[in-house]
């Protein structure tokens, strides 16, 4: 996957800043983006798989606070990384606090935007690498030296795919993993855009874990982003989105 174009949503409501970050991270190799505001930027990230979203704030306004609070509560994983025309204390505080992953303050050169982005890009990129502890997870036990799951004691035979996309999901238990995430981790870089195996691959899962697959407990459809195993019982909230 590091052989693909970086995808960069860019949020800024000034016109002209937009096109001169667009001109700098287009001729950097980035696969770029753009956003208005808010209401675009959730609307592009819920379309397309972005890796990062650089997100113009201009001091003193807060409307650039609102939409990383937007965007982090859209996807808590995703690299949000501000840049502001001052240099103000307060409004750095705020935005480390709500979420940003990085906060830069003009001027910044070409190839610090560039080097700050890809090394969040990476961060993002890294595939989770399973250990080897047994995970208990409410009733669920995985224990990756036996390759075995069990459901409130009983055995639940699973194919070596459906044992490792559980495995990645009970790792991080409680987190919403992304669609593009499992897929490269699962199958490889080049199928990171065909979410129908993923659908596949859980259906499946959920009619051997799941009281009823109808309404799921364990294996929780987050919408537009991926799939969270529950650790706790879940209300209605996510799990009717498929």
């Amino acid at each position: 996957m590091d052989n693909l174009p970086e995808k960069i949503l860019v949020v800024a409501e000034d016109a002209s800043e937009r096109f001169r970050l667009r001109r700098t991270l287009n001729a950097s190799g980035f696969d770029l983006g753009e956003a208005s505001n808010s209401v675009h930027a959730l609307m592009r990230l819920r379309m397309i798989d972005y890796e990062a979203v650089l997100l113009h704030s201009p001091v003193p306004k807060a409307d650039g606070i609102e939409v990383c609070r937007q965007v982090r509560n859209f996807n808590p994983r995703l690299p949000v990384l501000i840049l502001s025309n001052g240099d103000n204390l307060d409004h750095k505080v705020e935005a480390l606090e709500t979420g940003a992953d990085d906060y830069m303050t003009k001027p910044v050169s070409d190839r610090e935007l560039t080097a700050r982005l890809r090394s969040a890009i990476r961060r993002y990129r890294a595939p989770f690498v399973p250990t080897t502890d047994r995970l208990v997870v409410r009733d669920i036990v995985l224990d990756p030296t036996l390759h075995r799951v069990e459901k409130s004691g009983a055995e639940i035979p699973l194919t070596p795919l459906e044992f490792r996309a559980l495995h990645l999901l009970m790792e991080q238990a409680g987190k919403p993993i992304t669609h593009a995430t499992l897929v490269t981790a699962l199958w490889s870089p080049e199928r990171a855009q065909r979410r129908e195996h993923l659908r596949v691959l859980i259906g499946g899962l959920r009619k051997k874990l799941e009281n009823d697959t109808a309404h799921p407990e364990y294996l929780i459809t987050h919408p537009h982003l991926g799939y969270i195993f529950a650790a706790d019982r879940p209300n209605t909230g996510l799990q009717d989105c498929r």
